[in-house]
């Protein structure tokens, strides 16, 4: 599956990929990698309101777009690759290829609630809130547990502060956030990092081309964790 290495050439169909990428925090990181192996990120420094840019004459096509669409467009075949936080892919699910963890964007799913609170006694349903309520029901169904999901759209740690909610189902990287708004771990549930996807036809169709992408993705990961 992997070909050579490094940014591939030209711009045919066959060798041209596009990368959907999610903007924000992994879109930083992602960009650094590219440059690491020798893309050319020049139009992705200088973005203004564009949201698709072409790395030099590599052949790869970057589009910037919200994690979960980056899951539709990969699943669509609009874009052939992707990089989007495991979180989304949990979430969401989807038909594609998850070849790669990448390695950067690390934090956990984890279960909060406020310090003192026992969220494991009594029998009544607890109430959960989130912005991720399948992986919270999930995780509790797992448990035997009767729970009923808010969905959160904004900052989660609000809903146990003001009663909405027993605890909550968030990512969490440094757990600071939850410390000073008086809320602990209670569990971890999953481990979450930026994950390279692909599209389930383009593997074959873009072989050769996609190939490059994931070799160099690789060797950028084995260096990072030397």
């Amino acid at each position: 599956m992997v070909a050579q290495s490094g940014p591939a050439t030209g711009g045919t169909k066959e060798n041209t990929v596009t990368l959907a990428l999610t903007k924000g925090r992994l879109e930083r990181k992602a960009v650094e990698m590219l440059e690491s192996l020798g893309y050319d990120c020049g139009e992705l420094h200088d973005k203004g309101r564009r949201l698709i840019f072409h790395l030099g004459e590599s052949g790869l096509q970057v589009i910037l777009a919200k994690a979960a669409d980056v899951l539709t467009y990969v699943e669509s075949g609009v874009a052939d690759i992707g990089i989007v936080g495991k979180d989304t892919i949990l979430e969401n699910g989807g038909s594609f290829y998850e070849v790669l963890d990448l390695g950067f964007g690390r934090c956990r799913f984890a279960v909060a609630c406020k310090n003192g609170d026992d969220l494991y006694s009594g029998y009544n349903a607890k109430v959960i809130a989130s912005k991720y309520p399948k992986v919270a029901l999930g995780f509790f169904e797992e448990k035997g547990m009767d729970v009923d999901v808010v969905k959160i759209e904004g900052s989660v740690e609000l809903a146990p502060i003001l009663g909405l909610a027993d605890a909550i189902v968030d990512i969490v990287e440094t757990g600071s956030t939850l410390k000073e708004n008086g809320l602990r771990v209670v569990e971890e549930i999953a481990p979450v990092s930026a994950r390279l996807i692909v599209n389930t036809a383009a593997m074959k169709l873009k072989k050769e081309a996609i190939g490059r992408v994931i070799a160099g993705a690789e060797r950028y990961v084995g260096e990072e964790t030397k």
